[in-house]
């Protein structure tokens, strides 16, 4: 089996989740490529971090907390990176510098200049494999509208709604963290963190944006800054975009709503999509991971269906088909999907390739006309 040999830049959740993959990887009997985890980066990393790290990846031979260092590491083929938003530009341009293949976290940038930098670099290095983390591509019931949009069993489209919801910052009393600072985690707010997942879908499908009228808002305005004080918040915590968007084969226009939310009530890590069309509709939501509904229409009753998908999944895994399938298993296929494309020039199918750098261009697009149709209260057209 070939190996591809990855530092990890960030050793917080999402890192560590690559790293649990990578140790999981006989559970898919069929790739023919492995990851192989050769050393770590993260600033202050503590103790307990590097024992993680050390107790369970027998493979690592590098932990330094300057990515220059396992940037120059010559035994380091590919990078993952996990940093705040306002990091991405100078790590994933000096990776790419660097010659290392990327898998980069959203938004690839903290606003679309920072991603027109990026991709300058990506076009000035075309021998790197470059693409940008989301899972939730991933899911089987997901995987099976893809698979409808590619045969065109929607027929025409007449509305797609698609949202991530949290209650994460519902609490008030939560102390502040980067991701609730403007000079971390952007002027998009809640839409450069949660946003990426809610376009992957879409965007993939060829539905394109062609104007936005968002309404944007910053609910709790401070929070402890965990010294006993308080200090202003001043990102957006809720977004809803509504948009028109273009069927890139069909050329027709619908209505396509977008919303992220980290002030939710009653949700936890809901990421849902309802696609609407004159021959078939379908909806997902995390909230029922393993179930998917479609209503098929020819004239006569329209009944919707509930169907339990199982391992419906484009990396056979040596788990049965029966058994459900959860979050650490959409990871799993996301990295096969990333290590398959990297080994065989192109994704296995239309759906189970990760987000490119293209992709992440258009949400920056959509981002940024967003803050201007929230400040001026009209709607941007992208077009």
């Amino acid at each position: 089996m070939k190996t591809l040999r990855f530092g990890i830049i960030g050793c917080g959740m999402m890192g560590r989740e690559f790293a649990s993959a990578a140790a999981r990887w006989l559970h898919l009997p069929e790739m023919n490529v492995r990851p192989e985890i050769t050393a770590i980066c993260r600033r202050n990393i503590s103790q307990e971090n590097i024992r993680w790290f050390k107790d369970n990846i027998p493979t690592l031979r590098q932990v330094t907390n300057d990515y220059r260092e396992l940037l120059d590491n010559p035994d380091v083929e590919a990078v993952y990176i996990s940093v705040p938003h306002n990091l991405h530009q100078t790590f994933y341009c000096a990776a790419l510098e660097a010659g290392k293949h990327l898998m980069g976290e959203k938004p690839f940038g903290i606003d679309k200049q920072a991603n027109d930098a990026i991709m300058a670099c990506v076009t000035k290095h075309p021998d790197c494999f470059v693409r940008c983390s989301s899972q939730f591509l991933f899911f089987p019931a997901v995987q099976r509208i893809g698979r409808m949009v590619e045969a065109g069993a929607f027929g025409r489209i007449i509305e797609v709604n698609v949202g991530f919801l949290h209650s994460s910052d519902l609490n008030p009393a939560k102390p502040i963290n980067w991701k609730r600072t403007v000079e971390a985690n952007g002027e998009y707010g809640c839409m450069g963190d949660l946003g990426p997942h809610v376009c992957s879908v879409p965007f993939r499908a060829g539905w394109i944006p062609l104007d936005v009228r968002a309404v944007l808002s910053n609910i709790i305005q401070e929070r402890p800054d965990g010294k006993g004080g308080m200090v202003p918040c001043r990102t957006w915590d809720n977004a809803t975009l509504l948009c028109q968007a273009r069927d890139s084969d069909s050329g027709d226009v619908f209505p396509f709503t977008l919303r992220t939310q980290r002030i939710s009530p009653g949700q936890k890590n809901n990421w849902y999509l309802e696609v609407l069309g004159t021959k078939a509709c379908a909806k997902f939501s995390t909230k029922n991971a393993n179930t998917l509904e479609v209503l098929e229409y020819s004239g006569r009753e329209q009944v919707w269906q509930k169907i339990d998908m199982g391992q419906e999944i484009p990396f056979k895994s040596i788990t049965h088909d029966i058994f459900q399938f959860g979050v650490s298993d959409a990871i799993l296929q996301m990295w096969a999907g990333f290590l398959y494309e990297f080994d065989k020039g192109k994704p296995f199918t239309m759906f189970s390739g990760c987000v490119t750098p293209d992709e992440t261009a258009s949400w920056h697009r959509l981002f940024t006309a967003a803050l201007k149709s929230h400040e001026s209260g009209t709607t941007i057209f992208l077009e």
